[in-house]
């Protein structure tokens, strides 16, 4: 299995919202305009279980799983964001935040290294847990202290969400080298027109 072509940064999975549950909601992209769904098939969710290192190895995963790891991702979204902006959390998202956290979550094993051993993995089942590790970062973070510091991308065309855990709190940006940086080069070419349409 093949990861993204490097030059098609639109699918590779950003890993920089600062939780495993933002990291996971940020698997649909630009989602105020034309959505990206990074999660296209039951092997780029295993790829992502890997990149985001819930797992050595990626794990056997079901047309099933990627349909249960999309609904989950959209309840966490829209409970995420209504939690950011102090609305009422619906309670079709809380249930089902609150199902896939019940589950048996990822357990830590050790990893034999040695010649004649294969790592330790999941075939079965790896993705529920994976679901309920996630589910219960969300259920922390929505329930905790840290939720006032949850923010969107203030860059338009982009929809990730991220833990602001800047000194001052204020970060505007997703990250610097994704949307801090176009920001700042627009703004550059917005005040170049402007100083050029003078007399």
């Amino acid at each position: 299995m093949t990861a993204p072509a490097a030059d098609d940064a639109l699918l590779a999975f950003p890993f920089i919202g600062g939780r495993p549950c933002l990291d996971f909601v940020a698997t649909l992209g630009k989602r105020h305009s034309v959505p990206v769904e990074r999660l296209r098939g039951p092997d780029s969710f295993g790829r992502w279980i890997v990149e985001a290192g819930l797992q050595s190895q990626e794990p056997v995963i079901s047309p099933e799983d990627l349909a249960a790891a999309r609904v989950l991702r959209e309840a966490l979204y829209r409970l995420l964001t209504s939690a950011m902006h102090g609305r009422r959390l619906d309670p079709a998202d809380v249930d089902e935040t609150n199902r896939a956290a019940t589950r048996p979550d990822l357990a830590p094993q050790l990893v034999r290294r040695d010649i004649d051993a294969v790592a330790l993995g999941h075939a079965r089942g790896i993705a529920s847990a994976v679901l309920a590790t996630i589910a219960r970062d969300a259920v922390l973070l929505v329930g905790g202290p840290l939720m006032d510091r949850v923010k969107e991308c203030e860059n338009s065309g982009c929809s990730l969400l991220f833990l602001d855990d800047s000194q001052a709190r204020r970060r505007r940006w997703c990250s610097m080298e994704r949307c801090g940086n176009l920001a700042k080069i627009a703004g550059y070419r917005a005040r170049n027109r402007a100083a050029s349409r003078k007399p």
